[in-house]
């Protein structure tokens, strides 16, 4: 499977330009996946110094990336073109909303269950 995740409100529960506190439930949840073959891609409106203020403070917690802002080699020579849009199975992001939910649900709802949880446990627990 194919990750895509925002970095502001998700990896860091901050907001921009600040980074951190670090999402921890979410950032053990990705490096997890990715021990078990996932690919991540940080997808981000962040660029220039912001962005790798967000890849430095990925790299301090753990989580490096497949594909920054873009995506992946494999993705890019299958379709022949690079889409500006990031072809991914899952899409983690604080202002998402899953469409699909309304029609169907998958073989993905277990995992985005746990991400939701795990992501809901730290924001609670942060607001102490």
């Amino acid at each position: 499977m194919v990750f895509a995740v925002d970095f502001d409100g998700t990896i860091s529960l901050g907001d921009w330009p600040s980074v951190g506190p670090a999402n921890i439930g979410l950032i053990d949840f990705l490096i997890k996946k990715q021990k078990e073959g996932d690919k991540l891609i940080l997808w981000t409106c962040r660029a220039g110094e912001p962005l790798e203020k967000a890849i430095e403070f990925c790299r301090d917690n753990g989580l490096y990336f497949d594909a920054v802002n873009d995506n992946l080699p494999e993705t890019i020579e299958k379709y022949g073109s690079n889409s500006r849009k990031i072809t991914c199975d899952v899409y983690i992001d604080d202002r998402a909303c899953n469409a699909g939910e309304y029609e169907k649900s998958t073989t993905l709802d277990m995992d985005r269950i746990e991400m939701e949880l795990i992501r809901y446990a730290d924001m609670v627990a942060m607001a102490g």
